[in-house]
């Protein structure tokens, strides 16, 4: 599947970056210019998200051969693989089967383990139908009645665009998405080892990470860096984004 995406240019290892379950490559556009002064930015949109294609298959298999696809189309050398959340359990499960492939790799808020699609809340304010209403505040009021966290809605009203003939769509592929109960087992051998340097970044107040992924992480990323944000949670790279771009800065160069 040829992905979307969004190219900053800049100079030295390119760096591929893959957003988190019902984000977009638009989420990621201001950490995108930040790191161009490193390498070039190549701005992903994962399968059934953003501008890429939709798909009833939505499993972390398919999204690692989506991006092979795309290293081997654009032709790119030594990558460094950024990934949050969904997109980070993606960049792992990459350096399983194509190891050779990275030169670094970043983890953002999310272990080496399978994960539930738990997401019920999240899936009934998706489920709101958008063309039904004149402007995003009534989308809003509608979906509070499913999700009370106005932060997330705003999250998932990224996903809303305007039709030519007036209101509003998903651009979400919810469907498939909902339907992928399995869609985030993280299936690996014990043994596998990715030998390239590696930094993990955690948010202190996740609910994503255990203590007991540490030693996890240490087994298959025996070069890892494990840094935390205090008092972040999931959206680290969003509510903390410059100690973020301090410690990816600092494992970059």
């Amino acid at each position: 599947m040829k992905l979307h995406y969004k190219e900053i240019p800049g100079i030295g290892n390119p760096i591929l970056i893959l957003h988190g379950l019902f984000g977009s490559s638009k989420n990621w556009m201001t950490t995108g210019k930040e790191l161009s002064s490193i390498g070039p930015v190549y701005l992903l949109d994962l399968r059934n998200h953003g501008d890429s294609p939709h798909s009833p298959e939505h499993h972390l298999k398919d999204m690692v051969e989506d991006v092979l696809e795309f290293i081997e189309f654009h032709d790119l050398s030594s990558p460094i693989l950024l990934g949050h959340s969904m997109g980070g359990l993606v960049c792992m499960l990459f350096t399983h089967f194509y190891p050779t492939l990275v030169y670094k790799l970043i983890v953002v808020d999310i272990a080496p383990r399978s994960y539930e699609l738990n997401y019920h809340r999240e899936f009934a304010a998706l489920r709101v139908d958008p063309s039904k209403f004149k402007n995003r505040d009534e989308i809003d009021l509608e979906m509070a009645k499913h999700l009370p966290d106005s932060f997330i809605r705003k999250f998932l009203q990224m996903n809303l665009e305007r039709k030519e003939e007036g209101g509003y769509r998903w651009k979400l592929n919810v469907d498939a998405i909902e339907k992928s109960k399995r869609g985030f087992q993280f299936q690996i051998p014990s043994t596998s080892q990715f030998f390239g340097e590696s930094l993990f970044i955690f948010g202190e107040k996740s609910e994503y990470i255990q203590t007991t992924d540490i030693q996890l992480i240490r087994n298959y990323f025996p070069h890892s860096h494990i840094r935390y944000i205090p008092e972040a949670g999931h959206y680290l790279h969003y509510t903390h984004a410059s100690e973020f771009l301090r410690h990816v800065k600092e494992f970059l160069t």
